[in-house]
């Protein structure tokens, strides 16, 4: 693996005869003087490994050390000294340096030494991106519902992930593409490769382009190195093109091809490269209207849409709400360490009703600021955000009859109250009388009033 190191020596003949070494092995070389511009250099580019002398003028060497672990530890620092200035290195490791070399350099031990630490790197990189993907949750056990709507698209892509299909995910935002896309990589033959996620609304055509195919050095202004792009990035593993309506039709031909060809070629060059990807696609857009308003390439469309997977909003499965509310509030609650036991019937009520045009994720935040903001042990409607609860009674007006207070006495109303509270705490008078904003003692009167059972 070749990479970027930045070496750090007062000594200029030496450095310039390290930059010629490195050079000559294939790595890009950046070079400082003394211990403060190292440390600067480090703050506003990045590197794979730093080679840094120990005595310098301004900052030395142990103390830059302490300082660009500070910044970045994963960064490996290999430190060089005199033979008499081993305890020196001995404290060095002590503060994280990955080896250190006696001057004379023996440049075979020092290529064999750089050589192990960008490994090492490799391997983290590796393990790093291995570990977000389990985070993010890559399985269908992540993917929460049980309506029939939903379980007819997980079904289809449980018998589509094991194969090579290329996917197009379509639903409004908030609906959960993304989480579909990690799951059907997680069960498929490409599993052990990665999965390369690209917003492509997020990024302009020429960086777009960039970011998909690789630029060569000089392509551009600020292109100092050869860049592999996300196809290639992703080879033997998963691209996910997300919110793919977005790209400019120049661009669609390009990514025709690739998908066609199974070839890539690095902006700023006419070599092709093969690359082997499979390619899962989503979009909030209706692309077969974009085709009719000539907003999309219609050869692309049906490149991409092999196999289709429609995610219904969350109001066309509100069954679903109250299981994903659970799996939040426990998310959350566990996040944010509060101890807190569920919620009150008509905060649930509030939220199985509500339209969640923002679906799932607009359902996710809200449910995580209700646990943040939540004083007593039950979740309120007190809780949720103003807006909702002002939809939720402007659409709820007319249908007041429909709590089955209607035509009853305050006291049958006030009985009925007591009752479905308790019930709703299971029995515990302390939490039932917070809930109706009542003493233990008056909670304990309007029992007997009523004739309760406790």
């Amino acid at each position: 693996m070749n990479g970027k190191i930045l070496i750090v020596d007062d000594d200029s003949a030496h450095l310039g005869m390290l930059r010629t070494v490195l050079k000559s092995l294939g790595h890009m070389v950046e070079s400082a003087t003394d211990g403060e511009y190292a440390i600067q250099m480090v703050k506003d580019k990045p590197c794979d490994l730093v080679l840094m002398d120990v005595r310098m003028a301004n900052i030395g060497g142990i103390e830059a050390l302490r300082q660009i672990k500070e910044l970045n530890p994963a960064i490996p620092i290999i430190i060089m000294t005199a033979y008499s200035s081993v305890d020196t290195a001995v404290e060095a490791m002590k503060l994280g340096a990955y080896d250190y070399l006696t001057k004379p350099l023996n440049y075979e031990e020092l290529k064999i030494i750089i050589t192990r630490a960008m490994e090492h790197l490799q391997l983290t990189l590796e393990n790093q991106s291995l570990k977000e993907q389990v985070a993010a949750g890559s399985h269908f056990s992540e993917i929460i519902g049980s309506s029939s709507s939903l379980q007819k698209v997980v079904e289809m892509a449980r018998i589509v992930a094991p194969t090579e299909a290329t996917v197009l995910i379509t639903g409004e935002s908030g609906t959960g593409k993304e989480l579909f896309a990690r799951a059907i990589h997680a069960n498929s033959e490409r599993k052990e490769g990665s999965l390369v996620t690209v917003n492509c609304a997020a990024l302009t055509e020429t960086l777009l382009e960039s970011e998909l195919f690789g630029h060569e050095k000089g392509a551009f202004t600020g292109a100092d190195r050869q860049r592999n792009g996300r196809f290639m990035q992703a080879d033997k593993g998963t691209i996910f093109l997300d919110e793919v309506g977005e790209i400019p039709l120049s661009m669609q031909a390009k990514i025709l091809r690739t998908i066609q060809e199974r070839e890539i070629q690095r902006l700023g060059s006419d070599k092709n490269l093969n690359v082997d990807v499979r390619i899962i696609a989503a979009t909030n857009r209706n692309l077969e209207d974009d085709v009719r308003e000539g907003k999309f390439r219609e050869d692309l469309f049906y490149r991409l849409n092999v196999v289709n997977l429609h995610i219904p909003p969350l109001r066309e499965r509100d069954e679903d709400i109250p299981l994903l509310t659970l799996h939040f509030f426990k998310k959350y609650v566990q996040k944010n360490r509060k101890d807190l036991k569920g919620f009150t019937p008509t905060a649930m009520d509030v939220l199985t009703r509500s339209a969640w045009p923002g679906n799932v994720r607009e359902l996710e935040n809200v449910i995580e600021r209700a646990v943040i903001l939540a004083m007593s042990s039950y979740i309120s409607d007190k809780d949720l955000p103003p807006s909702l609860m002002a939809s939720y009674h402007k659409d709820h007006k007319d249908k007041m009859p429909a709590s089955g207070f209607g035509g009853k006495s305050l006291d049958e109303i006030e009985s009925q109250a007591i009752s479905e509270t308790l019930e709703q705490t299971q029995g515990n008078k302390s939490e039932a009388a917070k809930l109706l904003n009542i003493t233990r003692t008056t909670l304990n009167n309007k029992l007997r009033k009523y004739n309760i059972p406790e």
